[in-house]
Protein backbone atom coordinates (compact mmCIF):
# COMPACT_ATOMS: atom_id res chain seq x y z
CA UNK A 1 0.00 0.00 0.00
CA UNK A 2 2.70 2.50 1.00
CA UNK A 3 4.70 1.53 -2.10
CA UNK A 4 1.80 2.38 -4.40
CA UNK A 5 1.08 5.66 -2.56
CA UNK A 6 4.71 6.77 -2.77
CA UNK A 7 4.94 5.82 -6.45
CA UNK A 8 1.67 7.71 -7.08
CA UNK A 9 3.12 10.88 -5.54
CA UNK A 10 6.42 10.50 -7.39
CA UNK A 11 4.59 10.17 -10.70
CA UNK A 12 2.19 13.00 -9.85
CA UNK A 13 4.83 15.49 -8.80
CA UNK A 14 7.32 14.65 -11.57
CA UNK A 15 5.65 16.90 -14.19
CA UNK A 16 5.15 19.63 -11.59
CA UNK A 17 8.82 19.72 -10.60
CA UNK A 18 10.25 19.14 -14.08
CA UNK A 19 10.22 22.90 -14.66
CA UNK A 20 12.30 23.58 -11.56
CA UNK A 21 15.58 25.27 -12.42
CA UNK A 22 18.80 24.48 -10.53
CA UNK A 23 19.02 26.41 -7.27
CA UNK A 24 22.62 27.39 -8.10
CA UNK A 25 21.34 29.27 -11.17
CA UNK A 26 18.39 30.72 -9.27
CA UNK A 27 20.56 31.99 -6.40
CA UNK A 28 23.56 33.18 -8.45
CA UNK A 29 24.46 36.44 -6.68
CA UNK A 30 26.70 37.63 -9.53
CA UNK A 31 23.58 38.13 -11.67
CA UNK A 32 21.89 40.51 -9.20
CA UNK A 33 22.04 44.15 -10.25
CA UNK A 34 19.74 47.12 -10.51
CA UNK A 35 17.68 47.44 -13.70
CA UNK A 36 18.30 50.45 -15.89
CA UNK A 37 14.64 51.47 -16.33
CA UNK A 38 11.05 50.65 -15.43
CA UNK A 39 10.72 48.80 -18.74
CA UNK A 40 13.81 46.73 -17.91
CA UNK A 41 12.33 45.95 -14.49
CA UNK A 42 9.01 44.74 -15.88
CA UNK A 43 10.80 42.70 -18.55
CA UNK A 44 13.02 41.06 -15.91
CA UNK A 45 10.04 40.28 -13.67
CA UNK A 46 8.09 38.72 -16.53
CA UNK A 47 11.00 36.65 -17.86
CA UNK A 48 12.14 35.52 -14.41
CA UNK A 49 8.60 34.55 -13.36
CA UNK A 50 8.20 32.37 -16.43
CA UNK A 51 11.68 30.89 -16.20
CA UNK A 52 11.72 30.25 -12.43
CA UNK A 53 7.99 29.72 -11.80
CA UNK A 54 8.45 26.36 -10.05
CA UNK A 55 11.26 27.74 -7.86
CA UNK A 56 9.10 30.72 -6.89
CA UNK A 57 6.18 28.38 -6.10
CA UNK A 58 8.37 26.27 -3.83
CA UNK A 59 9.60 29.35 -1.98
CA UNK A 60 6.05 30.65 -1.58
CA UNK A 61 4.87 27.29 -0.20
CA UNK A 62 7.76 27.22 2.28
CA UNK A 63 7.00 30.77 3.48
CA UNK A 64 3.29 29.98 3.81
CA UNK A 65 4.10 26.81 5.74
CA UNK A 66 6.40 28.74 8.08
CA UNK A 67 3.67 31.33 8.68
CA UNK A 68 1.39 28.48 9.82
CA UNK A 69 3.99 26.70 11.93
CA UNK A 70 2.14 27.37 15.18
CA UNK A 71 -1.11 25.96 13.75
CA UNK A 72 -0.36 22.27 13.13
CA UNK A 73 -4.00 21.24 12.58
CA UNK A 74 -4.35 23.79 9.81
CA UNK A 75 -1.08 22.58 8.26
CA UNK A 76 -2.37 19.00 8.33
CA UNK A 77 -5.70 20.07 6.80
CA UNK A 78 -3.92 22.07 4.08
CA UNK A 79 -1.63 19.10 3.40
CA UNK A 80 -4.75 16.98 2.87
CA UNK A 81 -6.09 19.58 0.45
CA UNK A 82 -2.71 19.54 -1.31
CA UNK A 83 -3.17 15.80 -1.82
CA UNK A 84 -6.65 16.53 -3.19
CA UNK A 85 -5.18 19.13 -5.59
CA UNK A 86 -2.56 16.65 -6.80
CA UNK A 87 -4.97 13.78 -7.30
CA UNK A 88 -8.12 15.61 -8.49
CA UNK A 89 -6.67 18.44 -10.55
CA UNK A 90 -2.99 18.14 -11.50
CA UNK A 91 -2.51 14.42 -12.13
CA UNK A 92 -5.78 13.55 -13.88
CA UNK A 93 -5.65 12.83 -17.57
CA UNK A 94 -9.22 11.63 -18.02
CA UNK A 95 -12.32 13.58 -16.94
CA UNK A 96 -13.50 13.21 -13.34
CA UNK A 97 -16.74 11.29 -12.96
CA UNK A 98 -18.88 11.40 -9.79
CA UNK A 99 -22.02 9.25 -9.53
CA UNK A 100 -22.02 8.81 -13.29
CA UNK A 101 -21.81 12.54 -14.01
CA UNK A 102 -18.78 14.11 -15.64
CA UNK A 103 -17.35 17.00 -13.59
CA UNK A 104 -15.58 19.79 -15.48
CA UNK A 105 -12.08 20.95 -14.58
CA UNK A 106 -13.51 24.38 -13.81
CA UNK A 107 -15.86 22.90 -11.19
CA UNK A 108 -13.04 20.90 -9.61
CA UNK A 109 -10.94 24.08 -9.46
CA UNK A 110 -13.72 26.08 -7.80
CA UNK A 111 -14.47 23.35 -5.23
CA UNK A 112 -10.79 22.97 -4.31
CA UNK A 113 -10.39 26.75 -3.90
CA UNK A 114 -13.51 26.89 -1.70
CA UNK A 115 -12.24 24.00 0.44
CA UNK A 116 -8.86 25.71 0.86
CA UNK A 117 -10.57 28.98 1.77
CA UNK A 118 -12.80 27.21 4.32
CA UNK A 119 -9.78 25.51 5.91
CA UNK A 120 -8.02 28.87 6.27
CA UNK A 121 -11.14 30.47 7.76
CA UNK A 122 -11.81 27.46 10.04
CA UNK A 123 -8.27 27.59 11.38
CA UNK A 124 -8.43 31.34 12.01
CA UNK A 125 -5.19 31.84 10.12
CA UNK A 126 -6.40 34.17 7.38
CA UNK A 127 -4.15 36.97 8.63
CA UNK A 128 -1.14 34.62 8.85
CA UNK A 129 -1.88 33.42 5.34
CA UNK A 130 -2.16 36.94 3.90
CA UNK A 131 1.00 38.17 5.67
CA UNK A 132 2.99 35.08 4.67
CA UNK A 133 1.75 35.33 1.09
CA UNK A 134 2.58 39.04 1.02
CA UNK A 135 6.12 38.41 2.26
CA UNK A 136 6.55 35.67 -0.34
CA UNK A 137 5.30 37.89 -3.18
CA UNK A 138 7.56 40.78 -2.12
CA UNK A 139 10.59 38.47 -2.02
CA UNK A 140 9.72 37.04 -5.44
CA UNK A 141 9.28 40.52 -6.94
CA UNK A 142 12.60 41.64 -5.46
CA UNK A 143 14.45 38.63 -6.84
CA UNK A 144 12.72 38.78 -10.23
CA UNK A 145 13.36 42.52 -10.56
CA UNK A 146 17.01 42.42 -9.50
CA UNK A 147 18.12 39.23 -11.28
CA UNK A 148 19.55 39.85 -14.73
CA UNK A 149 17.97 37.82 -17.53
CA UNK A 150 20.92 37.87 -19.93
CA UNK A 151 21.75 34.21 -19.28
CA UNK A 152 18.13 33.04 -19.60
CA UNK A 153 17.74 33.68 -23.32
CA UNK A 154 20.34 31.08 -24.29
CA UNK A 155 18.85 28.54 -21.87
CA UNK A 156 15.35 29.09 -23.18
CA UNK A 157 16.46 28.79 -26.80
CA UNK A 158 18.30 25.52 -26.06
CA UNK A 159 15.29 23.97 -24.31
CA UNK A 160 12.69 25.36 -26.71
CA UNK A 161 10.97 22.93 -29.07
CA UNK A 162 11.49 25.66 -31.71
CA UNK A 163 15.27 25.89 -31.18
CA UNK A 164 15.98 24.79 -34.76
CA UNK A 165 13.81 27.65 -36.04
CA UNK A 166 15.55 30.19 -33.81
CA UNK A 167 19.06 29.48 -35.04
CA UNK A 168 20.58 29.31 -38.47
CA UNK A 169 22.64 26.41 -39.73
CA UNK A 170 25.94 28.30 -39.82
CA UNK A 171 25.64 29.54 -36.24
CA UNK A 172 26.56 33.04 -37.48
CA UNK A 173 23.74 35.28 -36.25
CA UNK A 174 25.33 38.58 -37.29
CA UNK A 175 26.03 37.73 -40.91
CA UNK A 176 24.32 40.01 -43.44
CA UNK A 177 21.83 38.34 -45.76
CA UNK A 178 23.33 37.13 -49.00
CA UNK A 179 21.84 37.36 -52.43
CA UNK A 180 19.94 40.10 -54.13
CA UNK A 181 16.37 40.90 -54.98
Amino acid sequence: MSQSVSSFFKETTKPLTSGRRPWSVFLDLTLLNFPSSIHDTTTRITQNFFHFSVNYSIILLIILSLSLLYHPLVLIALFITLIAWLSLYFSREEPLSVLGYQVSDWMVLVVLFVVDFLVVIWGGVFQNFVVGGGIGVVLMLLHAGLRSTDDLVADDIETSPYANLLSDDDGDYNAPPTGGL
